[in-house]
């Protein structure tokens, strides 16, 4: 998410997701006409971790540098987050803005941005989530992040982002030079770019965006959210959202068979891209941040009042800015 936007944000509509910057170090072509369609792995994937339930942030480190996106936020850990972030009795995971009065026009709000102390070279990750952040000047977002190199050279996936009154979800790849989106990939969402290269001057990546208004923001809460499954294998990287009365039987018995879910909504096939050698061991991440890089530059063309730095201090603005997960299994 960090520096300008690209040219082709500028060109989208305000009723759309621009398309994001990335998130910081924290972010052969086939025959003419046809298409690259998703070919899923042929074992079965068997669950190697879950995170649910009173146990879950035991598997997550707590992110309490400055945010890379410029954002106005403090993440914070220890006793700060334990009024942020936090398991209810019914087992629901919160991790939320500060909504509390008294913070200034342009100051900061405490804030939580977690991630998994494991990494994955491979396998399916399916997050059920009830609720997500939105709200103007908030920016959360569900993705992942390499280790062991400068962004962004290890790989950024993002999974669930967007910005203050955005109703449609956007899906991005960060890289190092070499990888592009082939046009040709059978998905459901539309194609933003195709270019998944990025750098502090030029990171708006290879990106979907999904139609509808149920993936992201107030549409996604209304319906008690749903789940976001995606894949990272040699063949590509796969994403896919049910809504929650769509959610596959086999996702609900703990015995997940992509094969079976049809189209995925985000394809980013290994035809132009050598996915295993751009998006290295990922880390699974939480965060949500308060104008920055993105929301700050798309608030004029939100609908949202006055500015973005006037919103960080009107505290009704983040009453919703919260994440409300079920649960996070990774198979391999």
């Amino acid at each position: 998410m960090i520096g300008a936007l690209a040219a082709l944000v500028l060109s989208l509509a305000a009723s759309t997701s621009a398309l994001a910057p990335h998130h910081g170090a924290h972010r052969r072509h086939n025959a003419a006409g046809k298409s690259t369609s998703f070919a899923p792995r042929s074992t079965s994937y068997k669950l190697v971790d879950e995170y649910s339930g009173q146990n879950f942030f035991d598997g997550w480190d707590f992110f309490t540098d400055s945010d890379p996106t410029h954002g106005l936020v403090n993440y914070v850990s220890g006793s700060a987050a334990t009024k942020l972030a936090y398991v209810q009795s019914d087992d629901t995971v919160v991790i939320a803005v500060d909504n509390s009065d008294g913070i200034s026009v342009g100051g900061k709000r405490n804030s939580i941005r977690i991630s998994t102390k494991k990494s994955y070279e491979r396998g399916l990750f399916i997050a059920d989530i009830f609720a997500m952040p939105h709200g103007c000047g908030v920016w959360p977002a569900y993705w992942s992040l390499g280790a062991g190199k400068d962004w962004p050279n290890a790989g950024e996936i993002d999974i669930i982002e967007g910005v203050n009154t955005n109703t449609e979800n956007q899906i991005t790849l960060h890289s190092g030079a070499g990888c592009v989106l082939d046009k040709t990939a059978d998905a459901v969402a539309r194609i933003l770019g195709t270019t998944c290269e990025s750098s502090d001057g030029n990171n708006a990546g290879c990106a979907y965006q999904q139609t509808g208004n149920t993936s992201y923001g107030h549409g996604f809460n209304l319906q008690a959210g749903g789940v976001f499954a995606h894949t990272l294998e040699a063949s590509g990287i796969s994403v896919w959202f049910f809504d929650r009365d769509a959610i596959p039987s086999d996702i609900q018995s703990k015995k997940p068979d992509p094969s079976s879910w049809g189209t995925p909504t985000a394809f980013f096939p290994n035809t132009q891209c050598d996915i295993l050698s751009h998006f290295l061991a990922q880390s699974l991440i939480f965060d949500i941040t308060v104008c920055g890089d993105w929301a700050g530059p798309a608030y004029a063309s939100s609908g949202c009042p006055n500015t973005c730095n006037d919103a960080v201090a009107n505290s009704s603005n983040f009453d919703v800015a919260q994440w409300k997960i079920s649960s996070v299994r990774v198979y391999q």
